[in-house]
């Protein structure tokens, strides 16, 4: 990845959210979404109860131009929607790879966002990758529905460590070619 597409993240609009860098004004959002324990325990890296600070700390590591992975707010004001929604990301990864993750605040579950989200990114591919990897918990089948929606064959299961539960959980992973 060239230091430009560091610095500069891609602005995605459709109509009915755009997925923008995450900006300061994001954090109460964030705080109180992240904090909700049913998004934390889906998410490998979400600590729960969320540590004072972190929210600031997690804003401040996506603005930065060094930093490991590209953050977009979904941001549903084009259709008069919340400011945030939820967050989706991609961190590059070797041989032009990238990894997604993403997460949808509780409110707008069962809506298609986090299908539409995904789908959104990966038509994009703002880093010029061949594939997308994604895992999710073995317990979240909502979340592998919405990758195998998106094109993301299954690969295999794993384990990943999950902050919130403080265990090793269950994964299925999955990667799509691009």
């Amino acid at each position: 990845m060239s230091l430009d597409n560091v610095k500069n993240q891609q602005v995605i609009e459709t109509s009915r959210f755009v997925l923008r860098p995450l900006r300061e004004s994001d954090s109460g959002l964030i705080a109180l979404y992240m904090g909700d324990e049913r998004v934390a325990r889906m998410t490998p890296s979400i600590p729960h109860p969320m540590p004072p600070g972190a929210v600031e700390a997690y804003v401040s590591r996506a603005s930065s131009g060094t930093r490991e992975e590209d953050i977009w707010a979904i941001d549903g004001t084009p259709d008069g929607g919340a400011e945030l929604k939820g967050i989706i990301s991609l961190k590059q990864m070797d041989r032009d790879q990238s990894e997604v993750s993403f997460w949808i605040a509780p409110l707008f579950w069962n809506t298609g966002l986090a299908s539409e989200a995904l789908e959104t990114l990966v038509k994009a591919n703002p880093l010029g990758s061949v594939a997308m990897f994604a895992s999710v918990f073995q317990d979240n089948p909502a979340s592998a529905r919405v990758l195998i929606h998106c094109g993301f064959d299954y690969l295999g299961d794993a384990e990943n460590f999950s902050v919130s539960r403080n265990a090793n959980v269950p994964t299925w992973t999955y990667s799509r070619k691009l």
